[in-house]
């Protein structure tokens, strides 16, 4: 249950006239047109750990139809509250920098803070809370009825926002996500995603882990959908063997765009 899908990555990324193809669907490459907002809410389990629940928000705003903002945030409970967590605050952009047709591709920068706060941490807790910057490209083909996107991303995680010490972590992720729309209700989607470290020492210890998405979405009209997903991870241990993770993830999602 690392991320919701969003993926996430989490996953960010009608209208009027101008904007009545930019349907909001969960298409990998929607993006909100100039003026407009978007809202994905989502919340998020384990098979393993039904009692942990994962809230997650993200909220974007289009300065114009090639140039978008994205705030996101995600916060957790455990035992029906007994326990609770604000489990990360990010920030982003999404540049349009290329839409030729069917053709399109991104460039996307961001900054995350995690975990804020939790029942056995005070708020940003110097000891506990981590800071990642992201940058990478997104881009692929919307055709007659699907869409085909990939997308590679670099993060740098490390315990001071402005620390580029060799103390940080550098990791890279690869992804391929695919949208097929069944009719004009409802839609499937899939992806996957490696994330490998590029550090040596951690690379020799584990060499990468996979995320897995599959799910089907319903739009209740051009402007709001609701979705259903279910997720699986896979870690690419030492010596060359896979070893699956207990257990699935699940979890539902509302987006609307206004």
């Amino acid at each position: 249950m690392k991320k919701l899908a969003l993926t996430s990555l989490m996953a960010v990324l009608a209208m009027s006239g101008a904007n009545a193809a930019n349907i909001i669907d969960g298409n990998p490459l929607y993006r909100p047109g100039e003026g407009r907002f978007y809202s994905i809410t989502g919340v998020e389990s384990h098979t393993k750990a039904v009692d942990e629940v994962l809230l997650g928000e993200e909220f974007a705003y289009g300065i114009s139809d090639d140039l978008a903002v994205v705030v996101g945030t995600t916060a957790g409970q455990a035992d029906w509250f007994d326990s609770m967590s604000w489990n990360t605050l990010s920030l982003g952009i999404n540049w349009r920098v290329m839409d030729q047709g069917a053709w399109k591709a991104d460039v996307l920068a961001g900054y995350e803070m995690m975990p804020l706060w939790g029942d056995h941490a005070e708020f940003m807790d110097k000891d506990t809370t981590l800071y990642n910057w992201t940058v990478g490209v997104r881009g692929g083909y919307v055709g007659e009825g699907f869409t085909i996107a990939g997308h590679v991303m670099f993060d740098y995680l490390n315990s001071e926002s402005f620390n580029w010490n060799d103390k940080g972590i550098h990791t890279m992720r690869f992804g391929l996500d695919g949208q097929f729309v069944l009719n004009d209700s409802v839609n499937l989607v899939a992806g996957a995603e490696y994330t490998a470290w590029v550090d040596g020492d951690l690379w020799k210890m584990n060499m990468g882990s996979w995320d897995f998405m599959f799910g089907a979405n319903f739009n209740i009209d051009e402007t709001k959908f609701v979705g259903a997903y279910i997720t699986k991870e896979m870690e690419h241990v030492a010596e060359g063997d896979w070893e699956m993770a207990d257990g699935f993830g699940f979890g539902v999602k509302f987006g609307i765009d206004f």
